[in-house]
């Protein structure tokens, strides 16, 4: 299926690896050109740029930023001009209790994951509505529909964004813009495979047993992260047209299972 993205310019935050880095490839492969990319590490984000290049030819953009500092969001909007697609997927919170996540790691993963994201879509949601088109899209995670007191900063986060992403995108479509979002559940990235090896010398005495952790994921495994983009790619092309103020689960329907007794 054509999506028709040729040569829409896209911004992705978190946009070197994992998910955000799996977006990046998908829209490249559907032609979006140019392709700016947002992260914290130079040279990981160059060799990505380099790899979408030569494999897609499209024209990519690298901007190494912290999004916690201030004014970050600020010179990503100038710097990106007049986009077509936003992807908000920066953002990663630690695992822990009220007591275990300190204020300062609180504050910190707040603000990359969700102040940055609220500020981003203002600046680039008001460069849309002046054209009159523009697509937003939000990697959030299914923790923000599931209350878990030992993710308790990144479940409060999420549904802090779920909220913001469904409130923004119920009345968006008034100025032509669509804001959707994407709660992906387990995904195997670095981080979710670290945690799996923290867990298996945990319960196993073993870390190189992690992949016997993940039993109670549906097909026995989560989802790739090619899995999470194909979802991002359709919902920022034109097949996904009246679709606004949702967010698709991409969890192999594993947070609507009953919990366990």
């Amino acid at each position: 299926m054509d999506l028709e993205l040729a040569n829409r310019s896209v911004m992705i935050t978190g946009g070197s690896r994992g998910i955000g880095g799996a977006i990046a490839r998908a829209l490249a492969s559907e032609g979006c050109s140019p392709i700016h990319l947002v992260a914290r590490e130079a040279e990981r984000l160059a060799a990505s740029a380099s790899e979408l290049a030569a494999r897609y030819g499209v024209r990519v953009m690298t901007h190494a930023v912290d999004l916690a500092e201030r004014g970050a969001t600020d010179r990503l909007a100038t710097i990106g001009g007049d986009l077509d697609i936003l992807v908000n997927s920066a953002g990663a919170i630690p695992r822990g209790t009220l007591f275990e996540v300190d204020e300062a790691a609180w504050r910190t993963s707040w603000d990359v994951k969700v102040y940055s994201c609220i500020a981003l879509c203002r600046l680039i949601y008001a460069s849309m509505r002046s054209r009159g088109h523009g697509v937003i899209i939000n990697v959030v995670g299914n923790a923000g529909e599931r209350p878990d007191a030992s993710y308790i900063a990144a479940g409060s986060a999420n549904a802090a964004l779920i909220y913001f992403t469904e409130a923004l995108g119920g009345e968006s479509l008034r100025d032509g813009v669509r804001v959707l979002g994407v709660n992906p559940g387990a995904v195997l990235t670095d981080r979710f495979i670290a945690g799996a090896r923290r867990r298996a010398e945990r319960r196993l005495g073993d870390p190189e047993r992690w992949r016997e952790t993940l039993g109670e994921l549906p097909r026995g495994r989560p989802a790739y992260p090619e899995e999470v983009a194909s979802v991002v790619a359709f919902l920022a092309s034109e097949r996904a047209a009246y679709l606004s103020g949702v967010l698709v689960r991409v969890d192999g329907g594993h947070s609507r299972r009953p919990p366990p007794l």
